[in-house]
């Protein structure tokens, strides 16, 4: 979460709720530091310090001077004085004592010549403060399309306006020196403000861009880490990391600087290993380096043509190099082998009821599922490729139509027809007709058993002679 100064967006915080001046809860506490002695009760004669650091966007900061002796606390909006004239609204990040901290930890003297602070921020100044952050976008995708225009090969990465819209900052990256002249003419015209260009690295744009690393985590460069080293490929080596670019590089491009959190305990760790052995020299053969656990001080070999791993201790493979060099060669490797423990299974001071521990606690259910759903009536158990059993659904049709038997087709009697008159009188067709009906349903084969088909064989009823 975040508010409109910082990069994360417009949203309100979570928290107090404040829209966007809230420090708990992941609100605006990007890059700030925790004040630990705002609980503590000063001295009745103690002077509070003057200087109080105010944060921006994205991760710049600086320190300002409250000549009135304003009550201040973390968080709140100021109107301070801006560069060459105008005024800037910012965020209080720290106030007290550990702002003199701070400064000499960055090398301010206390003596510095440092801007005031005008007064808190009222509610008209936060209406067009709030009116200019949402110019940011637009005025970054036009001076994008100026630069295309003019064919620059430099990239626009950010724009930050001045609190009384009077000036515009661009930031951009570039790997060669870029005349903008004609670029900064173009968009003073097209903005009406006083334009400003400012050069950054590629880690300082992912800083005031932020992200989500590859860990899962906001990037550590948006969001506490302020001073960038030097990260080498050595440090890769010593953690026997893989020498991918595509892994190590984080979203700036270069390497993560996570590499060097834990490299010196590596280094440390790597005292004890012993250096430049690739092989070991055995009367059954060579046998090559695979693998080095560093910290558990275990290294594994195998035997070539074999895939099996030989783990030995760190003490080990010296006394063998000793003896190799002394031109001595051990029987074999298997009998110095280390026994590698299996991992413990964590034991959980709760009973676990639900089975929330077990990764296929839902794949359970379903098939328990399943096999409900696939008893039917009267079905027999089948067993299945994977040799499951499995009931089969017995599904009967209905109301679908029987097939038609192939049943022989009545005798006709031998009894000649009675003659019937045609003569037609007045008033007798419509009765012909429907006596031709009744005789031609009555012909028809219907799906009864043969004794009911014999008697069909009988002359019709309703044919009457006159």
């Amino acid at each position: 979460m975040g508010c409109s100064s910082c990069s994360s967006g417009g949203c309100s915080p979570a928290g107090c709720k404040s829209n966007g001046s809230c420090l708990t809860d992941g609100g605006c506490s990007r890059l700030d530091v925790y004040d630990w002695l705002s609980d503590m009760d000063m001295p009745a004669n103690y002077k509070p310090f003057n200087i109080v650091e105010v944060r921006f966007k994205g991760s710049r900061k600086d320190f300002y001077i409250n000549t009135n002796n304003v009550y201040l606390e973390a968080g709140e909006l100021v109107v301070v004085e801006g560069n060459q004239g105008g005024y800037d609204i910012g965020h209080i990040t720290l106030t007290g004592e550990l702002v003199r901290m701070q400064m000499k930890k960055k090398g301010v003297k206390d003596d510095a010549e440092l801007k005031k602070i005008l007064r808190k921020a009222t509610p008209a100044d936060v209406e067009k403060w709030t009116a200019s952050k949402l110019l940011e976008n637009e005025t970054m995708h036009k001076a994008r399309k100026l630069a295309l225009e003019l064919n620059l090969s430099m990239k626009l990465s950010d724009v930050d306006y001045q609190g009384d819209r009077s000036k515009a900052t661009f930031y951009y990256t570039a790997d060669d020196r870029v005349d903008f002249r004609e670029l900064i003419k173009r968009m003073a015209e097209s903005f009406k403000i006083r334009i400003e260009m400012r050069q950054i690295g590629m880690r300082q744009e992912a800083s005031r861009l932020g992200g989500i690393g590859s860990c899962g985590r906001e990037l550590c460069c948006s969001t506490w880490l302020t001073d960038f080293k030097t990260v080498s490929t050595a440090a890769a080596r010593y953690q026997n990391l893989s020498l991918n670019t595509l892994k190590l590089a984080g979203q700036c491009g270069k390497l993560k600087c996570c590499l060097n959190y834990e490299l010196d305990s590596y280094i440390d760790a790597l005292k004890d290993i012993p250096e430049n052995v690739d092989r070991l020299e055995t009367e059954k053969g060579y046998a090559k380096l695979q693998k080095t656990d560093i910290f558990k001080k275990v290294m594994w070999f195998s035997f070539i043509g074999q895939e099996n791993w030989i783990p030995l201790d760190v003490n080990k493979v010296k006394e063998i190099v000793q003896m190799n060099k002394m031109g001595k060669k051990p029987a074999d490797l298997k009998e110095m082998e280390l026994v590698v423990s299996a991992p413990k299974v964590a034991v959980h001071d709760y009973e676990n009821v639900v089975g929330q521990d077990s990764l296929t606690r839902l794949d359970e259910r379903n098939k328990k599922k399943k096999k409900k759903r696939s008893k039917g009536k009267g079905g027999k158990d089948v067993k299945t490729a994977e040799g499951q059993v499995e009931n089969p659904v017995v599904v009967k049709p209905q109301n679908t139509p029987r097939p038609q038997q192939s049943t022989p087709r009545p005798l006709q009697s031998t009894t000649p027809k009675p003659q019937q008159n045609t003569a037609k009188q007045p008033g007798q067709a419509s009765a012909n007709s429907s006596e031709s009906a009744v005789n031609n349903r009555s012909r028809r084969p219907q799906n009864r058993n043969r004794s009911r088909n014999n008697n069909n064989s009988k002359p019709n009823s309703n044919n009457k002679t006159e």
